[in-house]
């Protein structure tokens, strides 16, 4: 049987224009980001192969020289006709110091070093994340506290629900915050693994471990499996994803503000700093930070299946990697952005108490209480307190009346038309059961709006929100240690030093 041969090895001619608009340009957007973590991955890897005697101490020094050289994108100049970026640094280097160049080579693919350049980007950047989103947290906190006794009427559904406070509405919104925090402080651990030395699937045999590498990149660990290490991508899926439920905490809080800032609600004002004005209509004043939270959500929930749809793919393909350098940093700092914007609109909100307590007593809100007060008061099923105070409601609101104008005379004569005689309830218990301080003075299980439990719930958020960023700090402090290290290091063989 004759066998049709296919061509094998590395191609001779040059790039398709073609490629070069639709393939290395699109690489090549992703230069500003890996560039200081190719640096820093060429740096380790020079220093690893001169350790091991792989390398001579004149590759090495030369080496060193031209990557210190050239610290910025434009030292570079990364260029799609040259390829990807790191074909771009080959070109420069080779530019400079000729065929020491391919000493890099050794033992590591391209897809090696743009990996841990992409790790050693998004560590960080996801480590300062989860610092504004720890600020996020504190500022919602801060200002839970300031508003701890401000009576408002929560809402479901739009419509009027509880009696409630400003601080227990507010701090709700902190520990989803917190909790998302804390999903990211996760997915740094895992980008602070090491695939170092992993090379295509199996490794080389230059290297007889991988510890030496990981240690010199800051890494907390090495990935275990070499395929695994090169080619895994489920905690970038979780990034993704966590990044967009913290979007979603925040648009939920902005949808909620920019209707409480409409007239026709007056509930808050969103500072001057963080409105817009219309060019045409003098009187409007539009909350266009909100807007911008808004909209940055829905681009985050675009890319969270933009990037399930490039992992779907076989196994050890480049693709699903290449498209996440370009939109998983992007999606990072749109987040970051996002939640700085957030906490700027927290902190500088002005709420009108005024309209809050003026539409708090035109409301019905004390209705709940009312009926598990003729439950408990008059020994009947909370059903059928249900349908008596309901109906009662139906005739207030009917007649242009309130919650306040709930009396034991009107709950007996529906109580003798609904369930055939009347309650008699007591007027001052009655009494209580319609005071929106007095019920609000009643929620004391945990997680109520009852001064107590909102004491705890106020120190326990304040103090994970402190933790959380402390964490950060650390994290980025010990990256900085490690990469500054790592410099000096390659200073000293530079200098000779052994």
């Amino acid at each position: 049987m004759t066998r049709i041969s296919k061509p094998l090895g590395f191609p001779t001619a040059g790039p398709a224009p073609e490629l070069v608009g639709a393939g290395f340009a699109y690489e090549t957007k992703g230069a500003e980001m890996l560039h200081d973590g190719l640096n820093l991955a060429d740096i380790a890897h020079v220093l690893d192969l001169l350790d091991r005697g792989v390398m001579h101490r004149d590759a090495a020094v030369a080496l060193l020289g031209v990557i210190l050289d050239h610290a910025t994108i434009a030292d570079i100049g990364y260029d799609p006709a040259d390829g990807e970026p790191y074909n771009s640094r080959e070109r420069a280097f080779v530019a400079r110091i000729g065929n020491a160049t391919g000493w890099l080579h050794a033992g590591r693919p391209r897809r090696e070093a743009t990996r841990l350049a992409f790790r050693l980007h998004l560590r960080r950047a996801t480590a300062e994340l989860i610092a504004v989103a720890a600020e996020l947290a504190a500022t919602l906190t801060t200002r839970a506290d300031e508003h701890r006794a401000t009576l408002f009427p929560d809402q479901t559904y739009l419509q009027q629900a509880q009696p409630s406070t400003l601080g227990h509405y507010l701090v709700s919104f902190a520990y989803p915050v917190l909790r998302d925090g804390r999903r990211l402080d996760d997915v740094v651990a895992w980008l602070n693994a090491s695939p170092a030395g992993a090379g295509c699937v199996n490794g080389t045999r230059l290297l007889a471990e991988r510890d030496t590498m990981a240690q010199r990149l800051g890494f907390e660990s090495v990935i275990e499996n070499t395929r695994d290490a090169m080619w895994q991508v489920d905690g970038l899926v979780q990034l993704i994803s966590t990044i967009a439920s913290l979007a979603l905490t925040q648009t939920s809080l902005a949808e909620d503000l920019e209707i409480w800032a409409s007239s026709e609600f007056d509930y808050v004002d969103i500072a001057e700093g963080f409105s817009r004005s219309s060019v045409l209509m003098p009187q409007k004043r539009n909350p266009y930070a909100l807007s911008m939270i808004r909209g940055m959500t829905g681009v985050l929930i675009g890319q969270v299946a933009g990037t399930l749809a490039v992992q779907k793919s076989p196994s050890a393909r480049s693709d699903n990697l290449i498209f996440a350098y370009g939109e998983l940093p992007t999606s990072v700092d749109h987040a970051r952005r996002m939640t700085e914007l957030s906490s700027g609109v927290v902190a500088t909100l002005t709420f009108n108490e005024a309209r809050l307590a003026q539409v708090l007593a035109a409301g019905f809100t004390q209705a709940t209480d009312v009926a598990e007060q003729l439950m408990l008061s008059c020994n009947i099923d909370y059903r059928s307190a249900y349908q008596v105070v309901g109906s009662a409601v139906r005739r207030l609101s009917q007649s242009g009346r309130t919650g306040a104008d709930l009396s034991v005379a009107l709950l007996d004569e529906v109580a003798v038309e609904l369930l055939g005689g009347p309650l008699g309830m007591d007027p001052d218990v009655l009494a209580l059961a319609l005071d929106p301080a007095a019920i609000v003075a009643t929620r004391v299980a945990p997680g109520g709006a009852a001064p107590e439990p909102m004491d705890a719930m106020l120190g326990d958020a304040t103090v994970q929100a402190a933790a959380l960023a402390d964490a950060a700090a650390a994290r980025l402090d010990a990256f900085d240690d490690a990469e500054a290290k790592l410099r000096r290091e390659a200073q000293r063989v530079l200098e000779g030093e052994s």
